[in-house]
């Protein structure tokens, strides 16, 4: 206790030495502060990051200290200083956090009458708007690409409208490449051969090069032979996959000059969110994109970086003091989310790693709850707890919504799924996509190969969608050039779908999407199909009209515009959605996730399930021994931690069913680096909480 009143008067002292600075700093500013009215509730370190807007900064954000406030209050704060909106850049990892901050940004701007009267202002709302080519470029790294490699299109042999494969459009691909490859794709998992593409690509290493670099090893070798075949379908499809979107961007601005001169004068204050989360690719199309002007803020948290596994390199934040020597850091310790309890836990545990930037989080609030801490005898017996005490909490009025579950392994929702249909709590699963359901997928289908009639994948998978009678046989052939072959009733029928497809590409370009898409559902003989069916079409066709509701946001095209450029709008934010984007706030149900679903994300109350060794850390630390992926481990418990605002209970199995055996059980390590001051033991049934302190 005495340590930890020392630790929070270490921290008080080194904030008023910072204040004192900032204000030195606010003082010496050629800025009126006092005419600064949104920068009231910024702390100090906050107004300071706002602020500083010539040169490179780093903004190192603890979790809960209001990055997303500060990028948001710097954009404004550029733009009351003249700079033109469309001159600012801000690339964040998801939608959601994407759309938060145009949000944040927009309600920043139209409370405020004092800008630009270039732009309009409506005396009738009293609001102020920029005119939609004014206002800032806000996205996501991809939607960057995107956009980029769209007005580029013609220097990469591509069409406007190429085609983005998801997911799951990426993995039949490389089913059908390792087919090709004369390889049976049950011996050799396209998903791991994949991620081994993916990784390269965005470490910036191209298929020619890969092939050059002479790789003996036999997976190697596999995944090779593999890749050119799956750089085949692409070419085909006249498609791109997600890595793509950014690797191709990277190559593109660093060989062609006049394309990376043109962006960076369009861009000329740039800002990175989750700058740890960056790989190889990212962290170059942000390095030459601000090369010219060097304006560039990333903001981020190395104790936060949990996608090593997937390419992103730490060392892009941790080094960026030698990209940018004259860079000035700014420190955000201070939490606006969680107790003081939590905090204090999370300090502990983080502090083990060794590639970080020494910082401890604080915050002004409660001291909070302890750290329920629960031993289950099993699996079952565990979800039995976590459910059990999340209704008690509903009980007791706390929102479903605001209570998560948090596991290291997907397998792990299944016995949570049961126990909470038991206890009847309303639950969600994140991770089961809209955008990938069989039905809704079918009808992007329809839309993409009616724009693009050269999408062969598209209409080999909506040709037969509902049934007419095409085969596989038929389709072989048609494929292969040979339609004038089949028998004439056959060709009529393939006439009259593609007269189909003519009929709808005229009407995405003519009418609002969503009219389109309630025509083709119809028009098709979808609509037909599912409600002959039972309660599943039944759900189908519900998703398929949720679509079209989603599809109406996309309606109406800017001053100037035309429908089809909303199309490409609406099928290309589609392909970039994440997992994140997929929760629906209005659904108000206990969320069930893994942790890096969760990261973002923040709850009143939050269970970290299965704190086994083997689990969580993983057990791939016990075959690697390597340092780098037992720190990720330990970054990854950090973030669960960090997601509660009011409480958490840790659990663990003594026993756990893993690939049908029953195996014995050792307590995390993690559980070990937490003080029992901090803890209290949960008892299965009867509430009664012992404490450890």
């Amino acid at each position: 206790m005495v340590e930890r009143k020392r630790n929070i008067q270490d921290e008080t002292l080194s904030s008023t030495r910072y204040l004192l600075l900032s204000t030195v700093y606010l003082l010496s500013s050629c800025y009126s502060v006092h005419a600064m009215k949104y920068l009231e509730g910024l702390n100090s370190r906050q107004t300071a990051a706002v602020l500083y807007t010539k040169g490179p900064l780093l903004i190192v954000a603890g979790a809960g200290a209001g990055k997303t406030r500060v990028i948001t209050h710097r954009i404004f704060h550029l733009i009351k200083q003249g700079v033109p909106p469309e001159a600012i850049l801000a690339i964040t990892f998801t939608n959601k956090a994407a759309k938060e901050m145009k949000d944040r940004v927009h309600e920043l701007i139209s409370g405020n009458r004092t800008l630009s009267q270039e732009d309009g202002f409506d005396s009738s709302t009293n609001r102020y708007t920029l005119h939609a080519n004014r206002f800032p470029w806000l996205g996501t790294f991809h939607a960057l690409g995107v956009h980029i490699l769209r007005e580029n299109s013609h220097r990469l042999g591509l069409s406007k409208r190429f085609a983005i494969f998801d997911r799951g459009d990426s993995i039949s691909a490389m089913r059908e490449a390792i087919k090709e490859s004369g390889l049976d794709p049950k011996s050799f998992e396209p998903g791991k051969i994949l991620s081994a593409i993916s990784r390269e690509k965005g470490n910036m290493v191209r298929l020619d090069a890969f092939l050059e670099r002479g790789n003996t090893g036999y997976f190697q070798e596999i995944v090779g032979s593999v890749w050119e075949k799956y750089e085949a379908i692409l070419k085909r499809e006249k498609a791109l996959d997600f890595d793509d979107l950014l690797l191709k961007t990277a190559v593109l601005l660093d060989e062609e000059k006049s394309v990376r001169e043109h962006y960076q004068k369009v861009w000329s204050y740039i800002h990175i969110d989750e700058y740890q989360d960056t790989n190889h690719a990212q962290y170059i199309i942000a390095k030459l994109l601000a090369k010219e002007h060097k304006n560039i803020a990333v903001v981020g948290d190395p104790d936060q970086n949990i996608y090593e596994w997937r390419g992103a390199a730490i060392k892009n934040i941790l080094h960026f003091e030698k990209d940018y020597p004259s860079a000035k850091i700014v420190l955000l310790e201070e939490n606006y989310r969680s107790t003081q309890t939590i905090l204090a836990v999370a300090n502990s545990v983080i502090k083990k790693n060794k590639r970080r930037k020494e910082k401890i989080l604080f915050t002004k609030g409660v001291l909070g709850e302890k750290i329920g801490l629960f031993t289950a005898y099993d699996e079952a017996e565990e979800a039995s707890f976590i459910a059990m005490r999340s209704k008690k909490l509903i009980a007791e009025g706390v929102s479903p919504s605001e209570i998560a579950v948090l596991f290291r392994a997907n397998f792990q929702s299944r016995a949570l799924e049961e126990a909470f249909l038991r206890e009847e709590v309303p639950y969600q699963v994140l991770g089961v996509r809209f955008f990938e359901r069989k039905e809704v997928k079918d009808i992007l289908a329809y839309v993409r190969a009616a724009l693009n009639p050269e999408s062969m994948g598209d209409f080999r998978r909506i040709i037969n969608v509902p049934p007419r009678g095409i085969g596989k046989v038929t389709l072989l052939k048609i494929l292969a050039g040979k339609e004038n072959g089949l028998p004439a009733t056959m060709r009529e029928k393939i006439s009259a779908f593609r007269k189909l497809l003519d009929e709808l590409k005229h009407r995405l370009s003519a009418v609002a999407l969503s009219e389109a898409i309630k025509w083709i559902m119809a028009k098709s003989g979808l609509e037909a199909e599912f409600k002959k069916g039972g309660a599943e079409d039944e759900e189908r066709l519900e998703n398929i009209k949720e679509l079209v509701t989603f599809a109406t946001r996309y309606d109406h095209p800017p001053a100037g515009g035309v429908c089809s450029e909303m199309v490409d709008k609406f099928l290309t934010d589609v392909a970039l959605q994440s997992d994140q984007d997929e929760l629906k706030d209005e659904k108000v149900a206990v969320r069930l996730m893994t942790v890096h679903a969760s990261k973002g994300l923040e709850f009143e109350y939050v269970f970290i399930a299965g704190l086994e060794e083997g689990l969580f850390p993983h057990e791939r630390l016990n075959e690697t021994q390597d340092e780098s992926a037992e720190e990720e481990e330990r970054r990854l418990f950090y973030v669960a931690l960090t997601r509660a605002k009011k409480k958490i209970f840790l659990t663990y199995a003594g026993v756990r069913t893993i690939f049908g055996s029953r195996q014995v059980t050792m307590p995390s390590e993690f559980i070990f680096d937490i003080d029992e001051e901090f803890l209290q033991i949960e008892e299965a049934t009867s509430g009664i909480v012992v404490d450890c302190g």
